[in-house]
């Protein structure tokens, strides 16, 4: 599948511009959100081929809109990457439990976010 629409989804600005920049320098189309209720929302209506998420944001957490994206029927076949501060092994297997396919720690790359892009382009 051919990653073109990414929904970037974080709380922090700072982050949220340099995800989206890294992504649109290559080329790709973003979509951006700053919480958990907005990226459900926007995940529905945009159907993304991609989405990477911040875990800690208000209204409601990237854990728990994975969970959400993962069960629903028409969000459950795009993959969910978090982009997170919390960085202990049972972050990232609480993330695996909820869906998500990777994990990526704050600060992170340019090179880690597209080497993601990369690996579901396949």
């Amino acid at each position: 599948m051919a990653i073109k629409k990414i929904l970037v989804v974080d709380d922090t600005p700072m982050y949220l511009d340099q995800i989206r920049l890294i992504l649109t320098n290559k080329g790709y189309e973003t979509i951006t959100a700053s919480s958990g209720k907005e990226a459900l929302e926007k995940a529905r209506a945009i159907h993304p081929d991609l989405i990477f998420m911040d875990v800690v944001m208000p209204e409601m957490d990237g854990f728990a809109a994975c969970r959400e994206l993962t069960k629903d029927c028409t969000t459950k076949q795009i993959p969910i990457i978090f982009v997170s501060s919390k960085n202990t092994e049972a972050d990232r297997v609480w993330a695996e439990l909820q869906g998500a396919k990777a994990y990526i720690t704050k600060p992170y790359t340019a090179e880690q976010i597209l080497d993601q892009v990369e690996a579901f382009s396949g």
